[in-house]
């Protein structure tokens, strides 16, 4: 076998290790290999072995905002949009201490318009398994838009911000963790 050592004090396959997470997509494939085996002898629907978050899967539904404050600086700025990221989406958002692990930790740069409307986004970080985070965050950004007057702020009008994803795929903005 490739995992044992082989005695020459070499472990298989030029000395990699499994870690836990690739152990975990092998016993996940071996766990949906075997139920698709027994698919053939069950009288009714299987279900899949693993179900995405319907967090991630379903909108949220549209909460009214109340008008952005003006503010006087970034930092300011920056708060005021991630409250008003998780004040839009009450039922996807924590507000708690992060777990550990977390689940995905996309972070993303938002570009402004002047009015506050959101421009264009773009991905700065993908998270490594959880891909499904990145199109979440980018839906979080965009509902919670407009996020108040920029024309009085320095360009360029942009801010980046980091989501925080739970194995439940509830979010928090990383700057409301400060």
């Amino acid at each position: 076998m490739h995992c044992i050592d082989d005695g020459a004090g070499r472990a298989g396959r030029a000395g990699r290790r499994i870690t836990a997470a690739a152990w975990s997509r092998w016993a996940g494939s071996v766990l949906a290999a075997g139920l698709l085996l027994l698919v053939g002898c069950a009288s009714g629907p299987v279900a899949p072995a693993r179900v995405p978050p319907a967090t991630l899967a379903a909108p949220a539904q549209a909460v009214r905002l109340p008008p952005p404050a003006p503010s006087r600086n970034w930092d300011e700025y920056k708060e005021q949009a991630a409250r008003r990221m998780v004040a839009a989406h009450p039922a996807l958002s924590y507000m708690g201490t992060p777990p550990e692990p977390l689940m995905g930790i996309p972070v993303i740069e938002v570009e402004l318009n002047a009015d506050g409307s959101v421009r264009a986004t773009q991905v700065l970080r993908e998270p490594r398994e959880a891909k499904e985070t990145i199109a979440t965050a980018i839906r979080i950004v965009h509902r919670a838009a407009p996020y108040g007057d920029v024309s009085r702020l320095p360009k360029p009008w942009k801010f980046v911000e980091v989501f925080l994803f739970d194995h439940d795929g509830r979010f928090k903005p990383a700057t409301l963790d400060r």
